[in-house]
Parts: structure tokens; sequence; C-alpha cells
């Protein structure tokens, strides 16, 4: 072991996470980079509101360039010095250094899986001819690029298992650009689609092309920040240019819709999804692809629940839907008689939310969610229960796929304390064993998870996951963190983070509540989240953290928030109206600004959930609680660090750069305002293993310092080293 490990192996060992506060923040000031006000007002139905950073939004500019750069010097010249920083990326490599699987699927005979080997910045995709096989790798995104930043996003294999087309993604970018590989061989085909997002792929039978949906090529201007509408559905025959590709449907009239297509298991059916922005909403259609000529079906059209394809017997459609039922059920439709009164029940609502259905073996398997972690039951076709799955324990499943006449499948399995294990569930006997276990350097049996229900401002009944080591006592004093979401319909459920591990070995609690807005309890918890309850959200989170000190797990100057995207948003909300409660904010990729989201890329969509600007009374709500615009300047704010990427095209970075620089402008206490700017990566998706790293080892370093958690001497490493 290396004079590191030996230190860190005290910092665990001995329990070197002290009780005392350490010094607190240099009161100096750190001397942020000026940042020019300018005199931009915008008027919003009658109300004026002042836009003074509105140059950071053009991130290009040379003044924009200029205090980037400013800021990332402060920053890391600020996070390089904490001297808890080098053991703390010591521990973090070592723990990450494990294999990590993905959930295999079968396709013409062969299987298909990702395995990272511990640090390599990339999952590799490899494929076997039998589980029992030894795994050829497919593709190595490690070979793309020098620093790791090309990945692959997206894979689809065609039926008889000797072609993929398959996208990768540059430097965290939404966009994508697919090629098409013979899994035989290894070698590529010359077919090259650009300018394609949110999209799959998905092979007709014949495997002569792929579906896939792209947009126009957009001015160069525009690439990482341009709106975003008009999506179409394309085919792409083999050996063709993408010129000549054939626009399968589109909507003139409707430039917020978006497609995708997928081909049905039969090879009959082209399934053609339509969303419209991010509203759990959506349309289905359809179009015979064994009818020469065939138009595209309008099935269902009424945009009046969530509709998910799951497989189909000739003309009957089976469907997941949250129509008449907000925790979800499924319905048979048969296409030759769509009226809804022909339609069929088969599986009810249940107490549960039900979050997918597959079908393997003539069977469906059914994963829901029972207070936001997982149950998976497995039905007959007419809809009898068979059986439910027994899980190792509390935590989340994912996977399941094949085709209807398949007899086994695979899925995973996590908690916060067990890293993804990979079951084969063979389906006629019911037997679930392991196909591949991680090993991590730790011991899961030294924590402890429980959960907690607490009640929200109105009394709303939440609940909040809480892990930690068992040997921890709630005295009032530990160093917390907690993390939420709340939004989308996306649900937080167990999870296992190196991370978090790491956190919680340095004396750490990590606590998840499942906010209102996501989808732990169905499309009603989702709405008593949306537009104007946002509200509720945030009322959901303070009220998580006043239960956690009122507890005696924590107090405000040990506890920490911290939220990525939508989470940006929250901690960012949450942080103006109870500045007070918290010791430290970790808003990453945050939506800052509340009534321009909607200017850039796919932000438009997300008037969904939150509502438009461009509406009145939904302006009214947004302005009450949009963290650029409700920062108060002469208050004290907790430490805070932004973080953000330069090619971050979801959630465009001026939101983080403005929010940066007003929060800076208006803080009156001593604790430092920060913001990291990642350069080569985007919203998250495809970040390099070491960029990870990296960034969790400074955000554990800033809480280290921030929220006063003193390393005895004894553990600390000189600078030097």
């Amino acid at each position: 072991m290396t004079k590191l490990g030996v230190l860190w192996a005290a910092v665990v060992l001995t329990g070197c996470v002290a009780d005392r506060p350490s010094e607190s923040s240099p009161a100096t000031p750190l001397g942020y980079p000026a940042a020019r006000k300018a005199s931009v007002v915008d008027d919003y139905n009658g109300v004026k509101v002042a836009d003074p950073y509105r140059w950071l939004e053009d991130d290009n500019s040379p003044e924009t360039r200029a205090w980037i750069e400013a800021e990332n010097k402060i920053t890391f010249g600020y996070l390089q010095q904490l001297p808890e920083l080098p053991a703390i990326r010591t521990r973090l490599t070592r723990l990450w250094n494990y294999e990590r699987y993905g959930v295999p699927f079968k396709e013409g005979g062969r299987y298909f899986f990702t395995k990272n080997d511990g640090l390599q910045n990339q999952s590799v995709l490899y494929t076997m001819t039998s589980p029992e096989a030894e795994p050829r790798p497919l593709l190595d995104p490690n070979t793309l690029s020098a620093d790791g930043t090309v990945a692959l996003a997206s894979y689809a294999i065609s039926a008889d298992g000797n072609l993929m087309a398959y996208a990768l993604s540059s430097a965290g970018s939404d966009w994508r650009e697919w090629r098409v590989r013979d899994t035989r061989t290894g070698q590529d085909l010359p077919d090259l689609v650009r300018w394609s997002r949110f999209s799959g792929a998905s092979w007709p039978k014949d495997g002569k092309g792929f579906f896939y949906s792209r947009f126009d090529e957009p001015a160069k201007e525009n690439e990482f920040k341009g709106s975003l509408f008009f999506q179409k559905l394309y085919y792409h025959r083999l050996g063709t240019p993408q010129s000549e590709d054939e626009l399968v449907y589109h909507r003139t009239d409707q430039k917020e819709w978006g497609f995708n297509g997928s081909v049905s298991d039969d090879g009959r059916y082209l399934i053609i999804t339509v969303t419209q922005g991010t509203d759990t909403r959506n349309r289905v259609f359809y179009k015979d692809l064994q009818k020469l000529g065939s138009t595209v079906v309008e099935l269902l059209n009424a945009f009046d629940a969530d509709y998910t394809f799951i497989d189909n017997d000739g003309p009957i459609f089976w469907f997941r839907t949250d129509l008449n039922a907000p925790r979800g059920r499924v319905v048979a439709i048969d296409i030759r008689k769509p009226e809804r009164a022909n339609w069929k029940e088969i599986i009810p609502q249940a107490a549960e939310t039900l979050r997918s259905v597959n079908m393997v073996n003539d069977q469906f398997i059914a994963t829901y969610l029972q207070d936001a972690h997982s149950q998976v039951k497995i039905f007959a076709r007419d809809g009898a229960l068979a059986r439910e799955l027994e899980l190792p324990g509390l935590g989340t499943v994912a996977g399941f796929a094949g085709r209807r006449s398949d007899t086994d499948t695979f899925y995973s399995f996590t908690s916060f304390t067990a890293p993804g294990t990979i079951y084969r569930l063979e389906m006629r006997s019911g037997q679930s064993t392991v196909f591949r276990a991680p090993k991590v350097d730790f011991n899961p049996r030294d924590y402890e998870t429980r959960q907690v229900f607490y009640s929200s401002k109105d009394g709303t009944r939440v609940p909040m996951f809480i892990t930690h080591k068992k040997a921890l006592k709630p005295n009032g004093r530990n160093p917390t963190l907690l993390y939420g979401y709340g939004g989308f319909n996306i649900s937080l459920t167990p999870g296992f983070s190196v991370a978090n591990v790491v956190w919680m070995e340095m004396g750490g609690v990590y606590a998840q509540p499942g906010l209102r807005g996501g989808g732990e309890y169905g499309e009603e918890w989702h709405k008593a989240g949306m537009k104007s309850n946002k509200q509720n959200v945030f009322d959901d989170f303070i009220a998580a953290a006043e239960w956690l000190v009122a507890n005696k797990y924590t107090r405000p100057d040990r506890l920490a928030i911290s939220g990525g995207s939508n989470g940006g948003l929250l901690v960012g909300a949450t942080l103006n109206q109870r500045p007070e409660l918290f010791g430290a904010a970790l808003p990453a990729v945050g939506v800052m600004d509340m009534l321009r989201f909607n200017k850039f890329t796919a932000g438009w969509a997300w008037t969904s959930d939150y509502g438009s600007p461009e509406n009145p009374e939904e302006f009214k709500a947004l302005r009450a609680y949009s963290p650029l615009h409700n920062i108060r300047p002469g208050a004290s704010y907790p430490a805070t660090l932004i973080t953000t990427a330069d090619h971050d095209d979801r959630v465009v970075p001026a939101h983080s750069f403005k929010y940066a620089a007003t929060l800076q402008s208006a803080q009156a206490a001593n604790a430092p305002i920060l913001i990291r700017i990642e350069t080569r990566a985007g919203h998250g998706a495809g970040k390099p293993t070491g960029k990870i790293i990296e960034e969790a080892a400074q955000r554990w370093a800033f809480l280290v310092r921030e929220l006063k958690i003193k390393l005895p001497k004894k553990c600390r490493i000189p600078k030097s080293e």
C-alpha cells in the first residue's frame, strides 16, 4: 500500500472524522471576477424584470470566456488547496476500481452487455454466443478519443444479431451520430447518420436499414443552444447517404411533437410514439410494414394519458397506461376495433405504482414501486398473478428485456449499499441465479438503510431513505447530505454510489426523500409538484431537512443539500427560501432562470412541468421561486459550489453562469460562492470516469471544509504529495 493509502486507511479505521469543528472558511474575500451589470430589462405582461447578466448567455464571447477562465481559476485554486482532497481522491479511485456490468439481452442468438473494468473512462460493449461463453469486445469507446469524452450513447441490434446501429456522443452533448457495425467481424460499414437527438434506432426484420429520428442541421452558432423543433422520423437504408433517407413521418403543423419509431417484435408494425415536450401524456400511431404504401394510423390521439407499448399478438396491442389509473394498469387494444368501449383491462391498478412492463415467455413481468423501492410481479397473459419475484432486499431492479418466445431474461438489483448485481431469471422455473456480482473494497454489513416517513408543510406524508454507518449515533452533530429531485415523474429509488460510500466512510449521513413532482406514487404525486404546485416540492425538501435536525441526525451548519438539473433548481430555490437551514449547497447543472429556460435547446419542452413564463398566471408562480430572481442582495448564504459544463446543451451553462454572478454579488457572509465549469463535458451522460472521480473528490473536500468536519492532523496529506 502506498503512503497515501496508509494515511487514508487511518482516516477510515480510526474514525478520523471529529465531532469538533475545524477552522471556518477564510474571512478574506476571494476576489470574485468583476461581472458587468448591463441595463437589460424584460417586460412580462406588464411586470418589469431586470436581467443584468444577459451577456453571460453568449458563452463564446471574449467577455464571457474571460469570466469563465477567471471563475475557474478561483474555484480550482480554492479546491486544490484543501488538505483533505488527495486522500479523498485516492479512496474514491480505489473504490471505483471494480467491474461494473450492464444488463445483458439476447438478439439473434447472441447476447450483448456492457462492462467497465473499473477505471475505464467509458464502458465497453461485449457480445457472446451464450451466457457461459467467453465474452468478446464489440465496441470500445475508450479508443475513440484521447480524453475519454466520446461515449456510446445508444445502440440497437438487428433481428438476426448480425448488425448493430450505434450512436456516439462527444463531450457530453445530446447530439448523436449513428454508425453501423457488423457484429461478426467488428468492422464498420460506411453508413453515417448525423443530427440525431432524443432518439434510439430500430431495425425491421429484413435488416436492410433502421428507423431513427433527427432534427434539421442547425446553424453553427446554434449547435449547442438553439431551440429544437420539428423532429422527424426517418428510415435509413444501408449503403446509401443520409441525404437519401426516407422521411417516414413528420408534422409541419406541430413543431413541438417528437417521434420515436420502434418495430414490433413480430416485425409487422412500426409503433410511433408521439411525445410533446416532457409531458407524460403521449400519442401512439402505427404503420403496417407488411402492406406496401400503408399510411400511418393514428391509434391513440387524444393526448389524455401515458401509453407505453408493451408487445402485440397480431392485431392485439398491449399497453401500460395511466388512463383512469394514476398508478398504472395494463390494457389490450384490438386495432381492428380500437374504440375504447372494446378495450380490455388485463392488469388492474394496484396499491403500488406500476412503472414498467415487459413480456417474456408469454408472461408479463411488471415492475412496481412500493414506497419508492422495487417490487416485481409476474402475470399470465390473461392477467392472472403467477408469482412475485423475491428480491435480495430493499432496492431497485431494472432489465427484463426479451421477446415473447424467450424463456429467460436478465435483471439487475442495487441498493444504497449493494452495487449492481446481474441476475439471470429462468422464467419456467422462476429461479434467479447470479450472472455477474461485482466486488467493491468496502463491507456493506457496516452500513444500514432505513426508510422513514415525515410530514410536509401541508401534512402530506413523504418517504425518505437514510443510510449511514451502523455505529453512527443521532447526536445532532453528524455531517449530512440531503439529495433530492422532485420533478418530471422521475422517481428516486435506492441505488449504489461509490461517492456516497466514501461520504459515509467519513462519518456522513446520506438522506434521499421521494419528493412530490416525482413518480414514486404515480401521476397524482407527479401533478402535486407541477406548475403552480411546484412550491410543494420545495416544502417537501425543507421539511426533510427539518426532520433530520429535529431527530438529531444533524444540525443546520452540518447539513448540505445537493441535486442536479431539476434537482439543481430544487437546491437553488430552497437555498433562497431557507438559507439559515443549511451549511452548504451543491447545485449541479441546474435550471436557474425560470423566466428564460424555454429560450434554449429543448427548454421549451419543460413547460409541461414548469409552466410557461409567457402565460401570465404561470409566470407569477415561476417568478415567485426562480432561483436566479429570488436571490436577496445583502443576505447571508451558506457555502455553495455550483457545477456546470461547457458542452451542456440540455440545461445550457448560462443558467449557472448568471446564478453564480448574482449570488456572488449578493453574498454578505464569508462563506464562499464558487462555480466549477467543466470542459469537454455536458449534462452528465457519458462523462469519463476520471472526470467523475475528480469532481466527486472536490465536492467532498469542499464539504469537509465548509461543514467544519475536521480530520486530525495525523490523517491529513501534506500538500507536497
